[in-house]
């Protein structure tokens, strides 16, 4: 791989990592406000929490490798 090819994958990586990490937030936030209305039984509240276990387990692949620093 050459060396643009090389940034080109970094950037895309980095990408993908902020991309994960704000949909990490966005459904936390989500979950938080369902909460504060008494709504943890509800199907969408579910659904978030499943979709936060599948991210939270993607940011540990990361923090795994080396590419996340444990912040959270």
């Amino acid at each position: 791989m050459g060396r643009n090819m090389d940034e080109k994958r970094l950037k895309a990586f980095e990408d993908m990592l902020a991309a994960i990490l704000k949909q990490y937030d966005d459904t936390t936030e989500k979950m938080a406000k369902l909460k504060a209305e008494g709504k943890e039984k509800t199907v969408t509240y579910r659904q978030l929490f499943a979709n936060k276990l599948q991210l939270q387990e993607m940011l540990s692949y990361y923090r795994t490798y080396g590419l996340l620093e444990n912040e959270k």
